[in-house]
């Protein structure tokens, strides 16, 4: 971790020199990369970005036009900041045109009002900054092999967070887009008040970089993803500043989360491995032909071509607590519904999707109804699977190409997604069942829904977490009324007067127009995403 010029300040070589800043005490916290000594006023050409430059000054031009060029030619290249020791060039203070064009660039400038070797401060500095990443890299080999086993193992999320909390006797969550807790790992602390109130308090840490320590919240937070997908965040609760090890530590976790996220597989039977390996390829396009396709699925005994195909995705309404237990049942219902496809005589490729689904492409002969098969499906899978957790069956729309089958499946995992939460004993599912809501709901992992719902509602939701409002109550009640003013401040049980000036406030801090048709339906979609979010966390 490169130290900041906040950092430089309360050295002991620095501090003899008597220092004080002048220009740019908003950006103490800039990292510096080196420390560089230069008595020439062209000076800029030689950095590379990130040094921290000491001068006397003895060389600068006495040109208002050219100190300011001087300044700016450092915050050009990137510089940190300039240290200038009074006494030779300037005795008592900097010219103006110095300060002046420092604060307008956001440079960080320090005097030292007494004379201070300079090399003393370079040796210090450099020392720090190579201490540091020695530092990193003794704790990153420590942890290279420790996060290695994990992800050769195929860690469970828990089982990372576990590990880090043990390394670091600090607690750490996992957190997605939305600001919602997908694990935590407490270190022996209350994790109700770890918890407690923490998708505000969590909005409030926003740091710019991937990895980066808040000294407000006292969060080390770190992005979490892969190949370009951000989908969550690593936070670690430091009650200090944090060490390089905690940075590093940090880091691998995040690695061996994102890849176990992308490696995750489910343990099948080597039929079911198959089945699903060919169903998740003609999802995602893996094959370069559907004959490809079609050639690999009838090496299996299940032909595609000149069929009709109808994709099912079966997913249980109660599945079980434990994450071993509930991939261990999702194998076993993937292995009843095989079985229910041979009683039928209706062959089929039948595989795992996830940790929560079975799918299932249903080849039909091209006079067959969809309809009667899915019913014997339903009834055979129903007998065998009697004394496990009930289900529900959904199923996309009759397709005749393999090109068209991911809408197909798509349709599936919509239905069965609604369906799932208010099951109302129907043999089967189907697209009509779904409208809006079931779409965000399963759009709710998308780091791109997140980040849409974010985008139009985090100012409010930082607002009425702050102040302890509800404007955001506000808002829902005004978009379900159909934007009808009088109808909504009688359900908010507001007077006009009061209710129209809400609906001020909250015009001015969403930015938008309340009368606009686009905006408002803007904002309700992401209403119900956010409602989506926060009622799927609470199942």
């Amino acid at each position: 971790m490169l130290p900041t010029i906040a950092d430089i300040l309360e050295l002991e070589t620095v501090r003899r020199g008597s220092p004080q800043v002048v220009a740019g005490a908003d950006r103490l916290d800039t990292k510096v990369r080196w420390v560089h000594v230069g008595e020439i006023a062209d000076i800029a050409q030689l950095l590379r970005g990130g040094e921290l430059v000491l001068t006397t000054g003895v060389a600068l031009p006495d040109d208002s036009a050219e100190l300011t060029g001087y300044i700016a030619g450092l915050s050009s290249v990137g510089a940190s900041g300039l240290v200038v020791e009074l006494g030779r060039r300037f005795v008592r203070e900097l010219p103006p045109a110095v300060i002046k064009s420092a604060e307008e660039h956001g440079l960080p400038v320090i005097v030292l009002a007494r004379e201070t070797p300079f090399v003393q401060i370079t040796e210090a500095v450099h020392a720090r900054i190579i201490d540091n990443q020695l530092e990193e890299l003794r704790a990153s080999e420590q942890l290279h092999e420790v996060f290695t086993e994990l992800s050769v193992e195929g860690a469970s999320p828990a089982e990372v967070l576990a590990q880090v909390a043990r390394l670091s006797g600090r607690p750490v969550l996992l957190e997605n887009l939305a600001h919602q807790v997908l694990a935590c790992e407490s270190a022996g602390r209350d994790t109700g008040a770890l918890l407690a109130g923490w998708e505000s308090r969590s909005r409030a840490v926003a740091p710019a970089d991937r990895t980066a320590y808040d000294s407000a919240s006292g969060w080390l937070v770190t992005t979490v993803g892969a190949r370009g997908q951000d989908w969550g965040r690593l936070i670690l609760l430091c009650d200090r500043k944090p060490s390089p090890r905690d940075l590093v530590l940090a880091e691998r976790a995040a690695t061996t989360l994102a890849l176990g996220r992308l490696l995750e597989r489910h343990q099948e039977s080597l039929e079911r491995q198959a089945h699903g390996t060919i169903i998740t390829g003609i999802l995602t396009h893996a094959y370069s032909d559907p004959d490809e396709a079609a050639a690999r699925a009838r090496a299996v005994g299940v032909p595609l071509t000149g069929r009709r195909l109808v994709s099912v995705v079966i997913r249980p309404t109660d599945p079980a607590d434990q994450a071993l237990d509930g991939q261990a049942e999702l194998g076993e219902l993937a292995e009843a519904t095989a079985a229910a496809c041979r009683d039928a005589r209706l062959p089929a490729l039948v595989g795992a999707l996830d940790q929560d689904r079975v799918g299932v492409l249903l080849p039909l002969p091209p006079r067959t109804q969809a309809e009667p098969a899915l019913t014997t499906l339903s009834e055979r899978l129903r007998e065998l699977w009697k004394h496990g957790s009930a289900f529900v069956l959904a199923a996309g729309s009759v397709v005749e190409s393999i090109r068209d089958v991911r809408r197909s499946f798509l349709e599936a995992e919509q239905v069965a997604d609604v369906a799932v939460r208010q099951p109302d004993a129907r043999p089967f599912y189907r697209l009509p069942d779904l409208r809006l809501r079931g779409l965000l709901h399963l759009l709710r992992d998308d780091a791109r829904l997140q980040t849409f719902a974010e985008r139009e509602l985090g100012a409010l939701l930082a607002h009425d977490a702050q102040r302890g409002g509800d404007l955001a109550r506000i808002l829902r009640i005004y978009l379900d009324a159909g934007r009808n003013k009088a109808v909504a401040a009688q359900k908010a049980h507001l007077s006009r007067p009061a209710f129209y000036d809400r609906l001020r406030r909250l015009e001015r801090i969403l930015d938008t127009d309340l009368d606009d048709v686009e905006s408002c339906l803007s904002l309700h979609v992401a209403l119900l995403a956010l409602e989506s979010f926060r009622r799927d966390r609470q199942r």
